[in-house]
C-alpha cells in the first residue's frame, strides 16, 4: 500500500474534478469530535492548506452517519462509540455548485489508530475559541457560530 500513499494525492485533483463532472450534487461530512475538556480535533492535509474539521465525502452505499464515522477513525484517530449529532447541512458552493457538508458532533469516542493513507500531515486538539491562524474559514465560521454564538450561515 506504499505506493497508494504517493500516488493518491497526486490524482486526488484530478478525481475530484471527475467527481464534479459526473455527479449533479456532491455531498460530504465534517465532524466535531469534542474531548471532555472540550478541545477539539482538527487536522491538516496534504494536498491542502490550514487546519480543518475531520471528514470527507459520502460514498455511494454509505449513510451520512456512517461516512462520519469512517471520516473520523482515518483522518483523526477516532473510533463512534455511539451516534453523532447532526447540527446543520450547509452549501459549499464555492467549492462547486452541488457540493453540501453535512456537520456532526461527537462527543461519545474512543482514540483508535488512523488510517488516513498520507492524506492526513498531524492532528491536533485545540480550543475552539483559540485557533490557529490558519484554520479555514469554514471550520473557523461553524466554531464561532456553535461555541461563540456568532449568526449562522447556511453556506460553508
Amino acid at each position: 500500500m506504499r505506493w497508494r500513499a504517493r500516488i493518491e494525492p497526486l490524482a486526488r485533483p484530478f478525481m475530484q474534478a471527475y467527481w464534479r463532472l459526473t455527479r449533479g450534487a456532491t455531498l460530504g461530512v465534517r465532524a466535531i469530535a469534542e474531548r471532555p475538556d472540550g478541545c477539539i480535533a482538527l487536522v491538516k492535509h496534504t494536498y491542502i492548506d490550514g487546519w480543518h474539521l475531520p471528514g470527507g465525502g459520502v460514498e455511494p452505499g454509505e449513510t451520512a452517519a456512517f461516512a462520519v464515522g469512517r471520516e473520523l477513525a482515518e483522518e483523526a484517530g477516532v473510533a463512534l462509540g455511539g451516534e453523532p449529532e447532526l447540527l446543520g447541512v450547509y452549501a459549499n458552493h464555492t467549492a462547486f455548485r452541488g457540493d453540501h457538508v453535512l456537520l456532526f458532533r461527537a462527543t461519545d469516542w474512543v482514540d483508535c489508530a488512523t488510517a488516513s493513507q498520507g492524506e492526513i500531515e498531524c492532528v491536533d486538539w485545540f480550543s475552539p475559541l483559540n485557533l490557529p491562524t490558519d484554520t479555514a474559514g469554514g471550520t473557523r465560521r461553524r466554531l464561532a457560530e456553535i461555541y461563540a454564538g456568532a449568526a449562522r450561515s447556511w453556506q460553508w
